[in-house]
């Protein structure tokens, strides 16, 4: 029967993907049926004053209140942007999300229905494998889309003009710091006695989670302690000229108007070497649960990171710099303790990027993955040609451990290709990755 039904699966995929006409109804009505992990909740519409998208209409965002001591505070990735290309549209998916501007119907598009199963409360089921519970479930939840292009901190309204002198120069608000603290002033209001906050977000979310958490924490205050997960999107430590990051540390803290920012932020931090922030967050709430997820083979985040300012500027060249600075972020995250992390190496989802998104199929991790030798093969599964002496951590255990037991996990999982060997990922990869438009 499961057999089956993935044969049937794999079917409406490669359907799907080779149709221009009807392939993303296609393959979202396969991932619905794959994944069963939408949510159809209830949501509330909040438009406030002063909040913008970056094409300069109205600003949304969407509350579901379950009556719940706790609170989700989640904003959504997708991209950045500072000239024209990336800011309005025309770069793709490596510029800025919805340009256009936000839908009041935006909780039943795609990415608001299926992307984050920490917002839908479950690890979706697949095929033979039935919706795990997470600890977010019926928790309040305050849901940021992004239209800023500026991982929902900036502070700036830009002119860009075309490059190529086609199109009339765009006006383009890089609004997200306003967007984020009314948000957040909005959430305290509604849940005055919130006992436990997590902040969170993936790829430029997950960035906003670090760049904001002071802010955030600091306007909801809960009463029993606050919870940070940045997933995909660092702050690298870049504290010279000749750091990796520096170039994009520069060009973001120009086109974004940063300074005003970080000139509210504690002495701790350093704004000549923005990874000082991830020090400075630790320091200032030492009895929260801090925690950072990516993937080492991430081929997303790190083009934003290094394509456009290196050469040479191929995948391999431009994860060897990621592999640098992800280096430098454990050792230092190491120095907090109370600063978790859990790095897989890869999945053949997203190009390695973001590891709460869709499903946590391949968002395992073990410390001591190992290719398999000698009669090793001859171990279950035979398909396998990797295996973990120790224990494998699947996130939704490493989420129970962090949220729930408030305990500080780290692990940082060697070069292994184990994926790569899962027969579901075959199948499973191609839905989402033509759900996801890559």
């Amino acid at each position: 029967m499961q057999r089956n039904l993935l044969m049937g699966l794999g079917f409406v995929a490669a359907t799907a993907l080779s149709s221009t006409a009807s392939a993303s109804a296609l393959i979202e009505g396969a991932l619905d049926l794959l994944v069963d992990g939408g949510n159809n909740f209830t949501w509330q519409k909040v438009e406030l004053p002063g909040t913008t998208c970056g094409n300069g209409s109205q600003y949304k965002f969407f509350v579901r209140n379950t009556g719940s001591q706790n609170v989700l505070f989640f904003m959504e990735g997708g991209g950045a942007c500072w000239d024209y290309d990336s800011c309005s549209g025309r770069l793709g998916m490596l510029g800025a999300a919805n340009p256009n501007g936000l839908g009041d119907d935006y909780m039943t598009t795609f990415t608001a229905k299926y992307v984050s199963p920490l917002v839908n409360g479950a690890d979706p089921g697949l095929p033979g494998r039935s919706r795990t519970d997470l600890p977010t479930k019926d928790w309040n939840i305050v849901y940021l889309p992004y239209c800023t292009g500026d991982v929902h901190v900036g502070d700036k309204t830009v002119t860009y003009t075309d490059p190529t002198g086609v199109e009339p120069p765009l006006v383009w608000h890089h609004n997200g710091y306003d967007n984020t603290i009314a948000a957040a002033n909005y959430a305290k209001s509604l849940f005055p006695n919130t006992q436990k906050l997590l902040v969170t977000g993936f790829s430029a979310g997950g960035t906003a989670t670090a760049a904001g958490y002071y802010f955030i924490r600091k306007i909801i205050a809960p009463k029993n302690k606050g919870y940070y997960l940045n997933d995909s999107g660092p702050i690298y430590l870049a504290p010279n000229a000749n750091s990796n990051s520096r170039p994009l540390h520069n060009k973001i803290r120009q086109s974004w108007a940063l300074d005003g920012v970080f000139a509210t932020l504690p002495s701790t931090f350093n704004p000549n070497n923005m990874g000082s922030i991830n020090d400075m967050v630790a320091k200032a709430y030492p009895n929260d649960q801090l925690a950072y997820t990516a993937y080492t083979r991430d081929y997303n985040y790190s083009r934003y990171s290094y394509e456009r300012f290196y050469t040479p500027n191929d995948q391999e060249a431009v994860l060897v710099r990621w592999k640098q600075d992800q280096d430098a972020l454990v050792n230092q995250l190491k120095t907090n303790t109370n600063f978790s992390y859990f790095i897989p190496h890869h999945r053949e989802i997203n190009d390695s990027h973001c590891s709460t998104i869709i499903t946590f199929i391949g968002s395992h991790a073990c410390k001591d993955m190992k290719k398999k030798t000698g009669l090793e093969i001859f171990e279950m599964p035979w398909n396998q040609g990797y295996k973990c002496p120790s224990e494998m951590v699947s996130m939704t255990t490493f989420l129970q451990r962090f949220i729930n037991e408030n305990k500080v996990v780290r692990i940082y999982e060697p070069e292994n290709w184990y994926n790569n060997d899962d027969a579901g990922m075959s199948i499973v990869g191609p839905l989402i990755n033509g759900a996801l438009g890559g």
